[in-house]
């Protein structure tokens, strides 16, 4: 059973860096043609997708934010990690992590397995 689970911290000062991982069990980041994303969902807004790191190490973005985004991946520990620089209140929301054969869609449905979130709150 693939389970995949958030941490870091919940409150983020404005333009300090969100810096969140997701521990996976139950596959290997690792495995063929599956990708590990990482969604959000601001209060009141629609699921937006953030970014994704391949099985085999490349990393995709969600363009108007690439420039603040930076994921990356520890084999060992079978973690993926998102980080975003520079945060405003806007980027407040719960994020999940999420995998999938697939990136870049903010359906539900097109993701397999979904951690349960974590709220990020950016305030001073």
């Amino acid at each position: 059973q693939v389970q995949l689970q958030e941490s870091g911290p919940g409150l983020v000062k404005p333009s300090q860096t969100l810096s969140l991982i997701c521990t996976v069990s139950g596959a290997s980041i690792r495995s063929a043609a599956r990708y590990w994303n990482w969604i959000r969902q601001p209060p009141g807004k629609e699921l937006e997708w953030l970014g994704a790191i391949g099985y085999l190490g490349s990393t995709y973005y969600r363009p108007a934010l690439s420039s603040r985004t930076s994921i990356s991946r520890d084999t060992s520990k079978n973690q993926f990690t998102l980080r975003l620089n520079s945060v405003t209140p806007e980027d407040t929301a719960v994020y999940y992590c999420a995998s999938g054969r697939s990136y870049g869609g903010t359906a539900r449905s097109e993701y397999e397995h979904w951690g349960q979130g974590t709220q990020v709150t950016v305030s001073s």
